[in-house]
Parts: structure tokens; C-alpha cells; sequence
């Protein structure tokens, strides 16, 4: 499955570097130059979270993970697992790799869902940073009061549909 998604991905790259090149020689190879030089600099991004994950996963007391975060921790594990991604600062690297490091720890797959779902939509450095100032406090408000669920549905709906 991982290779058809590479594969897919590689095709999708080839059709936009054709309509790219169909366009002007120029938006070509400015495309292949800015790739190139966001793939290097992502790279060791990916590269240090990825190691990183695996030393927070060796270094997590796997009794205690499974203890709150395990499959069997019901609500209160599913509510440590929100409240932890919504306190998750910094970006994808960061996010998915604590996930991970959760799940090799013992966490339960739905507990990390709930983590990963609260950390897309309820970050609280992006909270503060972006939406309070840009946007009126009354959106900021509805949009989490209808969000607030969302974590533990998503839970729910993985915990229905049989083991991640």
C-alpha cells in the first residue's frame, strides 16, 4: 500500500513538472529549484523528529503510558490524549512523531487518534498567535465549541470501525 501511495505521488509530480514545462521552460525550472530547496531544508526536520520519536518511545515508561494512554484507559485516557495535543506546540514533525512515540510506548491507537485530531485543531500557540488576533473572538469562540468534540468522535469512529 505504501508503494502505490509513492508511486501515486510520483505520477502527480510528473503530470504538474509537464504542465509546468508546457507552461515555460522558466516556471519549470523555478519549480524544480524551489522543490529542491524546501526538500532540503524539511529533510533534517523529518530526519531529527523521526529520531527524536524513537528516543521518546525508548525513554516512556511503557507501564505508564499504558496505564493513561492505553487501549483500555476508556474517557479519561481519550481526554489526556486531547488536552496533550491541543498543548503540543510546533508543526507536523513534531505532532506525528510524539503519535508515534505514543503508540510504541503502549498508547492506545484511539487515544493517539484523539492526540492527533486535538493537536490539527485545537493547537494553543497557534490559538494565541493566529486566530484571537486575526480573527473576531466570537468566530475563535464557535469554531472551538463546535471542534470540541471532534477528538473524541474521531476516536470513537476508529474504536467502530476495528482495531488501526
Amino acid at each position: 500500500m505504501i508503494y502505490l501511495v509513492d508511486a501515486l505521488l510520483w505520477v502527480i509530480a510528473g503530470v504538474l513538472a509537464l504542465v509546468a514545462a508546457q507552461r515555460s521552460r522558466a516556471l519549470l525550472r523555478d519549480s524544480v529549484r524551489e522543490g529542491t530547496v524546501d526538500c532540503v531544508r524539511l529533510l533534517p526536520r523529518i530526519m531529527l523528529g523521526v529520531i527524536g520519536a524513537g528516543y521518546i518511545a525508548a525513554l516512556l515508561p511503557q507501564e505508564t503510558v499504558g496505564r493513561w494512554l492505553g487501549a483500555d484507559s476508556g474517557i479519561l485516557g481519550l481526554a489526556i490524549a486531547a488536552l496533550g495535543g491541543a498543548l503540543t506546540p510546533g508543526g507536523p514533525v513534531i505532532g506525528f512523531s510524539i503519535g508515534v512515540a505514543a503508540l510504541k510506548g503502549g498508547a492506545g491507537a484511539p487515544q493517539v487518534i484523539a492526540y492527533t485530531t486535538a493537536w490539527a485543531l485545537f493547537a494553543f500557540q497557534r490559538l494565541f498567535l493566529w486566530e484571537i488576533p486575526v480573527m473576531p473572538r466570537r468566530l475563535v469562540v464557535l469554531r472551538i465549541a463546535a471542534s470540541l468534540p471532534l477528538p473524541f468522535l474521531a476516536a470513537g469512529f476508529a474504536m467502530l470501525l476495528g482495531r488501526p
